[in-house]
């Protein structure tokens, strides 16, 4: 049998081949069975021709009764008469390798014959007992096991484990659900805005056409995804599919595990995934950065083509922030409320006065949240949007009306102008009055243009003051609250002055005194009720807002809110994806626990995509995807149990927020710090570092344009050196992971800062730099290409071999043979292998030429490829 790949070692007289073997279950093996070993000369690579050296045989009793395990034995010649050489068979026990299936592979790190056996069984290598766990959504291992040599002639085990993720599925579905609801409730909230005038009414009838178009595609590719079965990762030659286009490309998480002479092991964890990006829509256009700025600045103009008020991006934001927190505020206010009148039921005094300080926390967050201008001019925009709203102006004859506009259009003032969210380069015509007739552009507003005709008298004239009375009189009722539970906890029957605008004494003289439910139940209703009214009046206000920005975007702002959560999608799921393997692996580590809760952790993703032809494109979604997931927050849950599927993390929120909950066993939850368990959120700061190294990356650095990759580099460069700060403040740096190489992160942060404003050519130091610092701060490293494929295998087994140098003695002359041999028979190819069912990555020769050496694989494991 073939058990033996070719190994080619050019241009050396005394060659040292090595692999691994195991005996394939359909070829049972005995003490009797005979082995036969043939060497051939692989002469021309391109043919793969080659002509026998020589042979040996051997029988597995002859291993198994061997002296160090290990025979030493003589290669012959066809004529049995001519010596060709040695080979050195050694055996492995195999005892503590149950669940995968294991590929050896020993190499050799000097020039020297020796011993060349992966380890014995007693060895603590592959012992997992002690290893940090990878977590319940990773499945489908590969693994690898070397030997190299240190610099003080010892050995090293390195093993690397491979695992695909099944969030690489469920996560995209989750948000899928997510969307559909979101644009559905949307559609309500439009539908509940109640009777407009016959533009606006248009309008919002066009606006929930295209919703209606967006839940449609949303719920047709939900449905093809919940089709797929058994699959828990994307191939690269499948990143164009529109039914998968929501899920990551190739997301796999990587583990190394280092175990050196009488040392602790070492583990080193990496997600790769390809380049979050909607390769389905496509880059003729570039990606979603230069798409929002563009789409930013011709929003003005739209508005104007629509009639409607441009409201920036700052203040379209407000708004979905205020419908959030009222959505997320007004159910937490009404369980404290009725958590107070359980415990006035109880008279149980601590539980009242801790639900009324839940109470009073979240009603002063939602009345502060009201306060905003915004709201409050959206109202009256709403106001002159309903169907009766006439001007005073507009009483005035037409010939009188166009006379005005004709002599004196500057003197007329738009109702809206001014207030906040509304662009004072909008011109007049804008006006909410104007919205009302389409055709009466010419009707201008006059100064008093809030009142109404005496004909319509269900249609008053819009008293700004009237929301400032509306949420006050929520804080209010607050106050008659606390009053009464204060007056109950004194004595109940003790004479008190009454609360601001409600009299106590009216409410409990008709309740017996002593049941304290009963006489504080009148102020909570109150206080409810004031909630709902201002949640609708806010809802509605915020819905037109929202209504005016979708109307003059439409259909631009929808395609383009559909790519962004392509990407978001991808970029959310290797995010959790990552996160969920870095919580289970520091699970016992205290200080891991503690920078988790008390600051976050950062999330370090490595690109190497080009500034040039579609991979701009590329990178500008990218760019976008991974700023998006600041927008992400984490929380540990307790599991029902400890089945498989009650430890999956789950998805909820909305597009302006979600959370990330991650289940954890029983046991495992109850030795969590008490923060954690109570549910506070834990951050993710995300950044990302881009250098081309590829071909292309040279055509843009002579020819084009890398500013959008020198920007990049820049802006994400102080936002890890804002994390570093704020985590310096917040936590000890003895917390953090000590490593061999005792260079200080903020000496490291001093070179990324001048390497990030150097002018030089694919400046991979970038990349090194700041991945080095992410795993000092105890970080989630990515790395990216366009398929995290090819680029991304060189990227990772030089990372890994660069660990082994620096961190484990790896020898200085081993260094490249160690990263030729990762790169041959590693998992990297094997990860190939899955994506485009062939063992090469996808480089030509001339395409090499351009890439740094380091970048560059070894003879005979590239060539062309359809990837």
């Amino acid at each position: 049998m073939d058990c033996f790949r070719l190994h080619k070692n050019r241009a050396n007289k005394d060659p040292l081949f090595l692999t691994g073997v195991t005996f394939p279950s359909e070829y049972p093996d005995s003490p009797e069975t005979i082995v036969k070993l043939t060497v051939c000369d692989a002469r021309s690579k391109s043919q793969e021709s080659s002509s026998f050296l020589g042979s040996a045989t051997f029988s597995v009793g002859d291993l198994l009764r061997a002296k160090d395990e290990q025979l030493t034995l003589s290669l012959r010649s066809s004529d049995g008469v001519c010596a060709a050489g040695t080979v050195v068979v050694s055996r492995l026990k195999m005892e503590e390798m149950e669940e995968e299936n294991i590929d050896h592979i020993a190499t050799n790190t000097t020039l020297q014959k020796c011993p060349l056996v992966c380890e014995s069984g007693h060895h603590s290598c592959i012992d997992r007992e002690d290893s940090p766990q990878t977590g319940p959504v990773f499945k489908n291992p590969t693994c690898k096991v070397y030997r190299f040599q240190t610099m003080d002639s010892k050995w090293m085990f390195v093993r690397e484990q491979m695992e695909e993720c099944t969030l690489s599925f469920s996560i995209p579905k989750q948000l899928l659900l997510l969307y559909i609801q979101e644009d559905k409730s949307r559609v309500h909230d439009l539908q509940e805005l109640g009777e407009l005038s016959p533009h606006w009414d248009n309008l919002r009838k066009e606006v929930m056409t295209q919703y209606g178009g967006v839940i449609s595609s949303y719920q047709e590719t939900l449905a093809e995804m919940d089709n797929i079965t058994g699959c828990s990762f994307k191939p690269s030659c499948c990143k164009a599919q529109k039914p998968l286009e929501f899920i990551p490309i190739n997301l796999h998480t990587q583990r190394m595990r280092v175990t050196c002479p009488k040392k602790a092991d070492a583990f080193y964890d990496i997600v790769t995934v390809g380049a979050p990006a909607a390769h389905f829509q496509g880059f003729k256009c570039g990606g979603l950065q230069r798409l929002l700025s563009r789409y930013e600045s011709d929003k003005k103009s739209f508005s104007a083509a629509y009639q409607c008020i441009y409201y920036s991006p700052e203040h379209t934001a407000k708004a979905q922030e205020v419908l959030s927190t009222m959505g997320l505020l007004q159910p937490l206010i009404t369980g404290s409320a009725d958590q107070l009148l359980l415990a006035a039921h109880e008279h149980s005094s601590s539980g009242m006065r801790d639900a009324l300080k839940s109470l009073s926390d979240k009603t002063e967050q939602f009345v502060h949240t009201l306060k905003d201008e915004l709201v409050k001019s959206a109202l009256l925009a709403l106001h002159a949007a309903r169907p009766g709203y006439v001007t005073k102006s507009q009483k005035q004859p037409l010939e009188q009306s166009h006379r005005q506009v004709n002599q004196g259009s500057e003197q007329n003032q738009n109702p809206v102008q001014g207030l906040p969210g509304h662009s004072p380069a909008t011109p007049v015509t804008e006006s909410p009055v104007v919205c009302n007739n389409v055709e009466g552009s010419a009707e201008e507003a006059g100064p008093a243009a809030l009142k109404h005709q005496d004909s319509i008298p269900h249609h008053k004239e819009f008293d700004e003051e009237e929301w400032d009375r509306v949420w006050a009189s929520v804080a209010k009722c607050l106050n008659c609250v606390i009053a009464m539970v204060d007056k109950l906890q004194e004595g109940g029957n003790s004479k008190q002055e009454p609360a601001p605008e409600l009299q106590l004494a009216d409410v409990i003289t008709s309740h017996n005194p002593g049941d304290w439910k009963e006489q504080l139940c009148p102020l909570v209703s109150r206080l409810k009720d004031c909630v709902m009214e201002v949640v609708e009046k806010a809802k509605r206000a915020m819905t037109f807002v929202l209504l005016q920005e979708a109307a003059c975007s439409t259909p631009q702002g929808f395609l383009l809110q559909q790519r962004r959560d392509v990407v978001f999608s991808q970029a959310l799921a290797a995010l959790a994806c990552g996160f969920v393997m870095k919580l289970y692996a520091g699970l016992r580590d205290k200080n891991f626990l503690r920078q988790l809760h008390l600051v976050g952790l950062v999330a370090q993703f490595e690109s190497l995509l080009s500034t040039y032809s579609e991979e701009i494109g590329m990178l500008e979604d990218m760019e976008v995807g991974i700023s998006d997931l600041q927008k992400v927050v984490f929380t540990i849950t307790e599991a029902k149990t400890d089945k498989l599927s009650e430890l999956q993390p789950s998805v909820w929120g909305r597009r302006d927020h979600f959370t990330v909950e991650v289940p954890l066993p029983q046991v495992i939850f109850q030795t969590l710090p008490e923060e954690m368990k109570e549910g506070k959120p834990l951050r993710v700061y995300p950044v990302l570092f881009n250098v081309g190294i590829n071909e292309q990356q040279t055509i843009a650095e002579r020819f084009g344009d890398i500013s959008l990759q020198e920007r990049i580099n820049q802006r994400n460069f102080e936002l890890l050196e804002a994390y570093y700060k704020t985590l310096s403040e917040k936590v000890p740096l003895e917390c953090l992971p000590c490593f061999q190489t005792r260079t200080n992160i903020k000496e490291l942060l001093e070179t990324l800062g001048q390497n990030v404003v150097t002018k030089k050519r694919k400046n991979v130091e970038i990349l090194w730099t700041a991945g080095t610092i992410c795993r000092r701060l105890n970080g989630i490293r990515f790395t990216s290409c366009k398929s995290a494929k090819d680029r991304t295998s060189m990227s990772v087994t030089l990372e890994q071999c660069a660990l082994l140098r620096d961190e484990h003695q790896l020898s200085k002359d081993s260094f490249v043979q160690a990263l030729d041999c990762m790169r041959r028979e590693g998992c990297r190819i094997e990860n190939v292998q899955k994506n485009i069912r062939c063992r090469k990555y996808a480089f030509n020769i001339l395409q090499l030429m351009a890439f740094p050496k380091c970048y560059r694989p070894p003879e005979g494991t590239y060539g062309k490829v359809n990837s």
